[in-house]
């Protein structure tokens, strides 16, 4: 039974009153969002002159390996934007705070929240976090390489697959590949060893989750990571991931896509930008760093409907949490409420970086966006679709090192999927056990 802290009314009074001093320690990843959490900073130092609140940025993988680092050597930020792969971890190893108490204390209303976005950050009555923004998978494409196809949006924004002959998603990826002598890949004169232009690239292996890689086609033909968050047995081994998985590997044998390795070596969202590809998965938290790196005519559309007639994409929420080793825990309270509340994330919302988790500023960053030349709404159109969540799971890290080595030999061509798939979801099963 959860036992709950006494608050006095003495407390409370003291609480809601006094300026509380001291410096509160945020971190963040994504540099595209660091100028609208700076503004939500300045507006809440402002009501909250005893509170200073420092920022820290740095990109993905150094982010993770710095917050595990201070979580050893006690250096952890106070508050941190937090990732549903991750947070499981840091439930288990006792290293975030539970909200709840607090929550129902200052009577936070958790519906002003998008549909799971707030449920999904809770676990046995206890909450971890308050929602922040939300996202999801569409495809980029090279509009001016399109038209030079006859490719058109309605096709695009249309597209369907098969992990058989993969639909017309596949047809317009081979109408989109073309060799050094401007012959696509529907070509009898089509020389496969001179490609300059692939029509699509998978971004890489996606470890667990494969969030922009796999995970849409996959569960778009029927895969299902869990039978529900937090449950250990997984469904890796699904002939449904197997055949995706087999699909996407073909593609580069096929030569409509570039090999694993020299996609390693140069990243996707660099070849699009190099015009080396046409068409790309990404997440909505990149719009802005492709309207501004992009400099030719290009899309956003929806993912392609799948085997089971619908459209499938992960949907993935992103929440504030507080470290257990805070040593201003109730000041860095107020702060994860301000960055929950509308007045941060309306500041988020107009800055059209990302998509905010209020319920209705998702369409202001939109019309923010088209003010920038940018049509994201094939987000929003995933967002209604089918949706599911990240895979949520005890031991977090060590499933992603099982299933990116398994899919790694696939793509590698050193297994099939089938046999990687299955050998990897043993593994996993065994680890959860």
């Amino acid at each position: 039974m959860k036992t709950k802290p006494i608050i006095t009314s003495a407390l409370a009074i003291a609480l809601a009153t006094q300026a509380f001093a001291g410096e509160i320690k945020y971190s963040l990843w994504d540099s595209n969002q660091m100028p609208a959490y700076q503004q939500c900073a300045a507006d809440f130092m402002a009501q909250n002159p005893g509170i200073k609140i420092t920022i820290n940025q740095s990109g993905w993988d150094d982010y993770w390996t710095a917050l595990s680092t201070g979580f050893v050597s006690g250096t952890a930020p106070d508050v941190f934007t937090n990732h549903l792969a991750k947070y499981p971890e840091f439930v288990k190893n006792n290293l975030l705070v539970d909200l709840s108490d607090y929550i129902e204390r200052d009577k936070v209303d958790a519906g002003q929240y998008r549909q799971g976005l707030y449920q999904i950050w809770g676990k046995d009555g206890k909450q971890y976090g308050l929602p922040k923004d939300w996202d999801t998978i569409a495809m980029l494409v090279n509009m001016d390489m399109a038209k030079a196809a006859g490719v058109t949006l309605d096709e695009l924004n249309n597209m369907t697959w098969n992990p058989k002959d993969g639909g017309s998603f596949e047809q317009i990826v081979k109408k989109l590949t073309l060799d050094k002598n401007g012959h696509n890949a529907m070509s009898p004169a089509f020389e496969p060893n001179e490609v300059v232009t692939y029509g699509y690239q998978t971004p890489g292996s996606g470890n667990m989750m494969g969030q922009t890689e796999w995970s849409h086609f996959a569960v778009s033909s029927g895969f299902r990571f869990q039978d529900a968050p937090w449950d250990g047995n997984f469904h890796y081994d699904s002939p449904e991931l197997a055949s995706t998985i087999d699909y996407l590997a073909s593609l580069a044998d096929r030569h409509l896509s570039a090999d694993f390795k020299r996609t390693q070596s140069l990243g996707s969202d660099a070849m699009f930008i190099a015009k080396k590809v046409a068409i790309i998965p990404q997440g909505s938290w990149m719009i802005t760093y492709f309207n501004n790196s992009a400099k030719f005519n290009n899309q956003w559309v929806p993912l392609p409907i799948g085997p089971n007639g619908k459209r499938a994409t992960t949907f993935n929420g992103l929440a504030d949490s507080i470290w257990t080793g805070s040593k201003n825990k109730e000041e860095s309270w107020l702060w994860v409420k301000y960055l929950g509340s509308s007045a941060c994330q309306s500041v988020v919302a107009e800055r059209g970086v990302v998509f905010p988790a209020i319920k209705g500023l998702a369409e202001r960053a939109i019309e923010v966006q088209k003010g920038h030349g940018v049509d994201s709404s094939a987000f929003l159109i995933m967002a209604e679709s089918e949706t599911f969540l990240p895979p949520i799971a005890n031991n977090g890290s060590r499933i992603a090192e099982i299933m990116d080595k398994a899919i790694q030999s696939v793509f590698l061509g050193r297994s099939t999927a089938e046999k990687a798939l299955s050998s990897a979801n043993k593994k996993i099963i065994k680890l959860n056990r």
